[in-house]
């Protein structure tokens, strides 16, 4: 799978969280500063081109449907980042994280009880 560009990413975020749409929607769905229509519609082409979204007729305006889950995006995106910056570990990962003070200790005992299955948070 092919890693989304930031806008791509932004454009992504708008129609996970709507579903089925047309660019107005997935445009009037994203936070702070908008892009102006047509670099978001051709943004969106793009995505339909990669394989991300599937377009379909109605009337005289396209809607566009979402082919990929946000969650299996976010997995195949994390299994390629923790296999090309961190030798395919995630203990290396977190081990990064702590040593750059981005992980407290509170927030690491948290991670392992979840692994251990003592936390049943998301």
């Amino acid at each position: 799978m092919e890693k989304l560009t930031k806008q791509e990413e932004e454009v992504m975020q708008a129609v996970w969280h709507i579903g089925e749409g047309t660019v107005k929607a997935f445009l009037e769905d994203m936070p702070g500063t908008r892009p102006p229509y047509t670099t978001i519609a051709s943004t969106i082409k793009n995505l339909e081109k990669k394989g991300f979204i599937s377009s379909r007729l109605l009337g005289n305006t396209y809607l566009y449907t979402p082919l990929i889950s946000e969650e299996d995006y976010k997995q195949k995106f994390m299994q390629g980042f923790v296999q090309n910056y961190f030798n395919n570990s995630y203990k290396e990962m977190v081990n990064f994280f702590v040593t750059q003070k981005q992980l407290k200790p509170n927030e690491l005992k948290e991670i392992i009880e979840m692994i251990e299955g003592k936390n049943n948070k998301n």
